[in-house]
C-alpha cells in the first residue's frame, strides 16, 4: 500500500530564509499574569521540537482582557531569560481595530508593529501578518507600509492570514518583498484550502501555510454530529495504528498535504503541547488519507 512521506520536523517560511517547526504553538487563549506559568509553556513548546510561535495583537479582548494583552503576556515571559528570546521564531499580527474592525491603512500598519514590537519587548519580529484584509485600503498603500517596516528591520518577513486567493496574487503585484506565509482555516472538516485554490496557490508562490483551528474548533475532540463522528473514526483508526492521540492524528493528516501545512497548536495545557508533537510519528496511506477527506465531504469522490 503506497504510504505519504513522514512530515519534516522542519521547514522553510516561505522564501524568507527562515526555518521553522513543522507545529507551531498559537497563543489566541493565552492569558492571566502568571508569567512563571507561560515560561513553563515556552519550555514545553520547545522540549516538544516547536519553534514558531504565533499570536496577534488583538488577543486579548477575546479572553475579557485589553488588546494587546497576550502579545504583553508573552514578552514578560521571554524577558525572564535573555536566550530564551532566540530560540524562537515570533508570528504576529495586526489590522484589526477595535470597533472598525479591519485597518491596513499605512499608518495604522506602522503604529500596529510598533505597538507590537513594544508589547513582545523586542526590536523585531520574524513575521508580521495582516489578521484579516481590509477591503477600503489599496494595496500600493499596504506595500508601502511593509516595505518600510522591513527596511528598518523592524519585520524579518511578510504574511497575511484569511486572504483570498485574489486578494494575494494582487497585493503580491504591489510588494518589494515577498508573501511569505498565509494563514487559513484548515482542518479535516475545514476543507475550504483544498477546493478553492489556496493551497494550490501557496505552492505556486511558495508561501508557508499556517493552519488555524486544525482540530475544527474543539469538534474533532469532542464529536456530537454524525459526519465528525465518521471523520473521528477514521482519525481513531490512524491514531492507533501508530499509538498517537486522536489530535496528533488530525495534526498529521494536515501536514501530510505537498503544500507541508504548518498546524496552529491552540491548547495552553504543556501535555496538549507535548503531544502535538506525536503528528510526526503518523505516515498516512493515501487510501486512508482519502478516506477522511471522503467522510469530510459526506459524498464520495468523482
Amino acid at each position: 500500500m503506497t504510504h505519504l512521506p513522514f512530515p519534516p520536523a522542519r521547514r522553510p517560511l516561505g522564501t524568507s530564509g527562515i526555518e521553522v517547526s513543522a507545529l507551531a504553538w498559537g497563543n489566541w487563549r493565552l492569558c492571566g499574569d502568571d508569567v512563571d506559568a507561560v515560561v513553563r509553556l515556552l519550555h514545553a513548546a520547545l522540549d516538544a521540537g516547536i519553534t514558531l510561535i504565533d499570536t496577534a495583537d488583538i488577543y486579548g479582548p477575546d479572553n475579557d482582557e485589553a488588546f494587546g494583552a497576550s502579545e504583553a503576556l508573552l514578552g514578560r515571559a521571554l524577558a525572564t531569560d535573555p536566550s530564551l528570546r532566540g530560540k524562537f521564531v515570533i508570528a504576529t499580527k495586526g489590522g484589526i481595530s477595535m470597533g472598525v474592525p479591519y485597518d491596513s491603512s499605512a499608518s495604522y500598519i506602522a503604529s500596529a508593529i510598533d505597538a507590537s514590537l513594544e508589547r513582545l519587548g523586542t526590536d523585531t519580529v520574524e513575521l508580521w501578518q495582516i489578521h484579516r484584509p481590509d477591503i477600503l485600503t489599496h494595496p500600493s498603500e499596504i506595500a508601502k507600509a511593509i516595505d518600510e517596516a522591513h527596511k528598518a528591520g523592524k519585520i524579518r518577513s511578510f504574511g497575511v492570514s484569511n486572504f483570498t486567493t485574489s486578494q494575494i496574487a494582487t497585493l503580491s503585484q504591489f510588494l518589494s518583498v515577498p508573501i511569505v506565509s498565509t494563514q487559513p482555516e484548515f482542518s479535516p472538516l475545514r476543507l475550504a484550502p483544498l477546493e478553492n485554490g489556496e493551497l494550490d496557490q501557496a505552492i505556486a508562490m511558495d508561501m508557508a501555510v499556517l493552519a488555524w483551528s486544525p482540530l475544527g474548533g474543539g469538534r474533532i475532540a469532542n464529536p456530537v454530529d454524525e459526519r465528525t463522528k465518521a471523520v473521528a473514526a477514521l482519525l481513531d483508526k490512524a491514531a492507533q495504528e501508530h499509538g498517537v492521540s486522536r489530535t496528533a492524528a488530525a495534526y498529521s493528516w494536515i501536514m501530510a498535504h505537498p503544500a507541508r501545512p504548518i498546524p496552529i497548536v491552540g491548547s495552553q495545557k504543556a501535555e496538549r503541547i507535548a503531544e502535538a508533537a506525536d503528528a510526526l510519528k503518523v505516515r498516512w496511506t493515501r487510501a486512508d488519507w482519502y478516506a477522511v477527506l471522503v467522510a469530510s465531504k459526506g459524498e464520495p469522490l468523482p
